[in-house]
Order: structure tokens, then sequence, then C-alpha cells
């Protein structure tokens, strides 16, 4: 293993925050897997914490096959995690947000421009993110519909869902829609939980990533069998919206199956506990999203429901 300095942002009040790489293995550059680009993304930097530690061990027992090489940016924005906000915090800007980057621009546009400078020369990427909202997903791949896609390939991570997002306009400054730009084969991982760790979830994605790099032909390892995948798209999917603001009390989580008409949450008056809304689904179908926080405001999404009728 080697332990690399990909970016330096020097500060005038304390110590140099250095963007750290972990590099397995020599020769083709085969995948990059980067973990926390904001600063609330606990479960990412677990998720690659844990990637690091079980790599160092495949490369000691010979498993990084010749001519092979990995590389792991467990985070980006290490600053914001020691103050526990989600954003870059002395500008307020969502590193993710911010690619291709710029060389001469603010400091997150150099930071994703770094980045991206270092990542796209790999054949495979592997990005372990988080949804816009505070919530729980159920674990799966997810892609932009930039035309160089290939879910059949994602297939390979063995988690339940490939999901084909078509892309709005402010998902093009993203790192997944860039990096396929620049020719590499790029997923985004969501890894269920965000700001707290999520041990089965977090088992579940590293089998998922050490399954695609045996299959791939990166790594020779021990691994589970793979799940069939479906691959599904934005049609596949409902979401559940709010038409009050209150206090959210759920009665479903993510993961659940669930017949149209059932209640999923009740949303309170936060002062006399009195029942403004009850939210139903809409389908028949899985719960694939859950937004986490106590309180809703009005006419906000609070559950995207996956239809029983994709396949």
């Amino acid at each position: 293993m080697k332990k690399d300095v990909l970016f330096t942002v020097p500060s005038y009040f304390r110590d140099d925050m250095n963007i750290m790489a972990y590099r397995f293995g020599k020769g083709e550059k085969s995948c990059a897997v980067v973990g926390a680009l904001r600063g609330d993304e606990v479960q990412q930097l677990y998720v690659c914490a844990r990637l690091v530690a079980y790599l160092r061990d495949v490369e000691k027992d010979g498993g990084v096959l010749p001519g092979k090489s990995v590389m792991v940016v467990p985070t980006a924005i290490g600053a914001s995690m020691n103050v526990n906000m989600r954003l870059w915090a002395p500008e307020n800007m969502d590193i993710n947000r911010r690619f291709p980057g710029d060389a001469n621009g603010a400091t997150t546009e150099r930071i994703a421009d770094a980045l991206l400078e270092r990542l796209k020369a790999y054949r495979y990427g592997v990005q372990l993110t988080s949804f816009y909202q505070s919530g729980s997903f159920i674990p799966h791949v997810r892609m932009m519909e930039t035309g160089r896609q290939n879910p059949e390939m994602a297939c390979e991570f063995g988690l339940p869902y490939v999901y084909v997002r078509m892309p709005r306009n402010y998902d093009q400054t993203t790192l997944n829609y860039c990096w396929q730009l620049c020719g590499t084969q790029a997923y985004s991982l969501y890894a269920g939980k965000t700001r707290e760790i999520d041990e089965n979830a977090a088992d579940q994605t590293l089998r998922a990533i050490i399954r695609f790099l045996n299959g791939r032909g990166i790594i020779r390892s021990e691994t589970v069998p793979a799940h069939p995948s479906s691959v599904i798209t934005n049609e596949d999917m409902l979401s559940v919206r709010s038409k009050s603001a209150g206090l959210l009390r759920r009665v479903k989580f993510a993961g659940a199956h669930v017949r149209r008409g059932e209640q999923l949450a009740f949303i309170l008056n936060p002062c006399d506990g009195s029942v403004r809304e009850v939210l139903k689904t809409p389908v028949t179908g899985t719960l694939f999203f859950m937004q986490d926080g106590p309180f809703v405001c009005e006419h906000s999404p609070v559950f995207q429901v996956l239809s029983n009728q994709q396949p």
C-alpha cells in the first residue's frame, strides 16, 4: 500500500488540509473509489476505511493481480467533517456540484479540478455518495444517463437495483456525470445511511465493491454470490410528498414492502400532537427512500416508492 497526497488546501489559521489517496498494486489504472465529498457522509467514509483495510490484506497475500492497480480516496472534505458541516465550510458550497472544476477558481472548484484530473485516467470509477435530502436508501448502484453508461456492467456489483437516472441541469456538475464524460465507467453507490454508521448496509456495500473488483479481474479474493439486479429508471419511482408541515412519525421504513393505500407516516402538530396528515403509498411496491429527519416541510418529498410493475 502506498499513501499519497493528491491535493493540498493551504490554510492561514491551521494546518494545511491534505486530500489523501491509498494505492494498491502497480500497472494499469484499473479502478478508483471515492468516499465522502460532503462533511456529513460518515457512512461513505466508513466504507472506504474498511475497503482500505481489506485491500491492504489482499495486497499482502498477492491478491492484487499483476498489472492492475486500485486507488481509494476516503474523503476530500476533512475540514467540514471536523466541524460537522455537510458543505465546504469556508464557502458553504457542495464539492459534488462543482465538477469538472477550475484550477484557477474558488477552493471547491480547485478541489474538484484536482480530483477529476487524477481520477479520469482510471478505467472504472466508484463513488460512495449521498442524496441531497437526509434519509435512508435501499443500497443500490446509480448512474446518469449520458449515452456512455453501462447498466449491464453495474449488475456485477450484485446489489438488488441498478438505477439509471435521467440527469437534470444541476446533475451535470457532479462527479459521476463528469467522470463518465472523461471516458471512465463511473458508478455511484448509495450505502444506506449517511450521517451515521449502518453496519449491515456497510457490509453489503463493501461486498459489492469487492465483488466488482473480482469480476473485472483486478483482484482475486473470496466473495459471496451476487444478488440478481434489476435495472430501474425514473419512471419506476413515485414520490410521496407532504401537504402539511410538522413532526414526522414514520410507520414504515426503507426496504419495506407496501400495498397501495397503506399508511407510511403521520405528520403531527408539533405543539398539540394532533394529526395534520396521514401519508399513504400510491402504489404497491417497495420503499426505496425515506426521509429520516424529525421535521417535514410543506410539499417536500418524504418517501420514494419503487413500483412493483418494474421487472
